[in-house]
């Protein structure tokens, strides 16, 4: 390693790490309320402060904070793993099915079966999640040409929309019983307490602990199918981890957030590029981390600019991402089409 790079990683982790103190320092400040960073930081530490103030950042803007980070992290880590199991560049929850099968499967739950509560429908979001992954994988492999990246992306927009359809048609049904899920559908951390952050913790420990456990095997994974079986992997096993743990980090994320799409997409290339620049390589055990700290970034920026944007009014976290995450897409796409030419 050149000298230059040797402070690089150093570099990077430092740089993040202020970024996301000032994103969770803005989340709590700014709201209908506008709390100065000291009085933030007074209410954090104990200190004395208005009792108002403690109970907005305590009560509104701390779950709202944590919760925009580890959601957007699971989105984040779920778009690296399926890059990597997939190898291919246009794999995301969100463009492959998988955010709109959870979210069918949820408001399916909640419409016909009655269920209302978070941990009652969050087991219909991980079989939604799951089911929709193999129907899209399946499709994406008829043909003679099998299994290519663009297959998989035109599988996963088709399974989107017919599923996208189905919900909406489900929501029509009984619009007075779901408005609150059709103001879920929109990709929102507004309106949530501590509570939601503290049952979808667990799942979204599991499945962050089997996405960092399986980076070495991406990385055999990475160099072919061949390759990797002759350094001792076990191919099932590696794609099933993968699938479960996207399973678990999607599902759960939906389950409280709604289906926020394009944050699988664009975090892992930015992560590839900033671990390029860091001298790390494409070693998936920095990516899948880098990844997961990128994607709450994210998440959580976008939630603090649709709060300011168009004040008083607040603009949902999944319609910025969406501005942010189309063109992204629509470039990736030219891309590799000209590289194919």
């Amino acid at each position: 390693m050149t000298r230059p790079a040797r402070w690089r990683p150093a570099l990077l982790v430092a740089v993040l790490a202020v970024v996301l103190i000032v994103l969770c320092l803005l989340s709590l400040g700014l709201g209908a309320l506008q709390i100065p960073p000291g009085q933030v930081v007074r209410a954090l530490t104990g200190q004395d402060v208005d009792v108002r103030v403690e109970d907005i950042v305590w009560s509104v803007r701390v779950p709202r904070t944590v919760l925009g980070l580890v959601a957007g992290a699971a989105l984040g880590l779920s778009g690296g793993v399926m890059q990597a199991l997939t190898r291919n560049p246009l794999a995301d929850p969100g463009i492959l099915g998988v955010s709109a099968g959870a979210a069918f499967a949820i408001v399916l739950a909640a419409g016909v079966a009655g269920i209302g509560s978070l941990l009652g429908y969050i087991w219909f979001a991980f079989a939604g999640a799951m089911a929709a992954s193999v129907l899209v994988y399946l499709l994406g492999r008829l043909g003679r040409s099998g299994s290519t990246p663009m297959k998989l992306a035109l599988a996963g927009v088709a399974v989107t929309a017919v599923l996208s359809s189905l919900t909406s048609a489900v929501v029509l049904v009984d619009p007075e019983a779901l408005d609150r899920f059709r103001f879920w559908s929109a990709g929102s951390l507004a309106d949530q307490d501590s509570a939601t952050v503290l049952r979808i913790l667990p799942f979204l420990a599991v499945g962050a602990l089997l996405a960092l456990a399986s980076a070495p095997a991406l990385n055999s994974l990475a160099l072919g199918d061949d390759v990797a079986a002759s350094l001792g992997r076990r191919l099932g096993l590696v794609r099933l981890q993968g699938v479960v743990a996207v399973t678990l980090l999607t599902g759960a994320a939906v389950a409280a957030i709604g289906p926020v799409v394009f944050v699988g997409l664009v975090v892992p290339h930015i992560a590839r590029a900033l671990a390029q620049y860091a001298g790390l390589g494409p070693d998936h055990r920095w990516l899948l981390p880098l990844s997961a700290v990128l994607a709450g970034g994210l998440l959580l920026g976008a939630d603090i600019l649709g709060r300011v944007v168009d004040r008083p009014v607040e603009i949902q976290a999944g319609v910025i991402v969406a501005f942010v995450g189309g063109p992204f897409f629509i470039t990736l796409v030219r891309r590799r089409r000209l590289a194919e030419v």
